[in-house]
């Protein structure tokens, strides 16, 4: 029987009062529709187990309905993070997501590891724009090798108009197995084989010595290549970027016949946004008229794992999160521009 674990990111909605005063007008326009307007997405980090295998998604921010940032809080430092990730994606793959708290460095040397940049931002204009950009490195703990990493990592996506869609995917350096590697040109991605280093997963008669992994990593190009909730929705009219990192382990046993294949893909830095049809920006100044959220924007991690034994590795996937809170919104002549705020979890 499967067990859902969901993470309640959101503390709650605050209700706002709105009222009756000059600009409130205004910044109503600038509201757009939760449904159907224009929105953007970003989430730092994503993992699925096959096609029908466990699957844990971080916590994804959404641009808010006026204009404003909602930003992924610093206290999600890895993936899978608790007892239920780790329950649906097995114990032996760890992702670091930049800040590394005591022990050893999971980073080649010279690199410290930073804060990760997750934000979905809703421009004064309605135009929505998304960025995350963050420090990774992938630790498999069965071998307790550091199989990949990357530095400054970046993906960002402005949707400025439907004729107008920008996505962009780098980074500074990357490493497999502690070997520096140029990253992939354009479309074409890196592809390393038979790399010493087992699966995600338990399984039953496999033999380390025998196992290998091959690994590869491109640049995410479609919407449908993202590893989300059901709630990160596209559009009309969308574009999404970041980095796809799959590996295929060839497990075998002790005679070297092989067992099984098992297939691991990650998203780092999904994003995406997306335009309704007809979309056309604001032009004008919004000013003091402007508001911001007073409740940060976001979908909730998930994570589901199934003990049955008709489930491969006993893994099954998950179903995702539930939105757990719409932006308030305060509307005053008096207050500031829209600023970033800091999600709580």
């Amino acid at each position: 029987m499967s067990r859902f674990v969901t993470k309640l990111a959101v503390g709650g909605a605050v209700v706002a009062a709105f009222a009756v005063a000059p600009g409130v007008a205004q910044a109503q326009d600038r509201a757009v529709d939760e449904d159907t307007g224009p929105v953007a997405f970003a989430n730092v980090a994503a993992v699925r187990i096959g096609e029908d295998g466990g699957s844990v998604i971080s916590e994804t921010q959404r641009s808010p309905l006026l204009p404003g940032t909602s930003r992924l809080a610093q206290s999600r430092s890895a993936l899978p993070g608790s007892d239920g990730e780790r329950e649906a994606v097995g114990p032996h793959y760890l992702l670091h997501l930049g800040t590394v708290t005591g022990g050893e460095s999971p980073f080649p040397d010279g690199v410290t590891g930073g804060d990760h940049e997750v934000t979905a931002t809703l421009e004064g204009t309605t135009v929505p724009t998304a960025t995350a950009e963050a420090d990774y490195a992938l630790r498999d703990l069965a071998s307790d090798t550091t199989v990949v990493a990357f530095e400054r990592a970046r993906s960002t996506v402005e949707c400025a108009a439907p004729d107008a869609l920008t996505a962009e995917t780098t980074t500074g350096r990357l490493w497999v197995l502690g070997e520096e590697r140029a990253a992939p040109a354009g479309d074409e991605p890196l592809r390393i084989e038979n790399l010493p280093f087992g699966p995600p997963t338990e399984v039953e008669g496999a033999d380390p010595a025998q196992t290998v992994s091959d690994v590869t990593i491109s640049r995410v190009t479609s919407f449908d290549q993202l590893v989300r909730q059901d709630q990160w929705r596209s559009g009309p009219v969308t574009t999404a970027a970041g980095w796809q990192l799959e590996i295929v382990t060839h497990v075998r046993d002790a005679e070297g016949a092989d067992l099984r294949d098992v297939t691991t893909r990650f998203v780092l830095g999904g994003v995406s946004c997306s335009l309704p049809d007809g979309f056309t920006p604001v032009t004008s100044d919004p000013g003091e008229d402007r508001a911001d959220p007073v409740v940060p924007v976001k979908i909730p991690a998930g994570a589901q794992a199934d003990t049955g034994a008709g489930e491969p590795f006993g893994w099954a996937l998950v179903g995702g999160g539930v939105v757990l809170g719409v932006a308030a919104l305060l509307l005053a002549r008096s207050r500031r521009p829209a600023t970033a705020l800091e999600g709580e979890e």
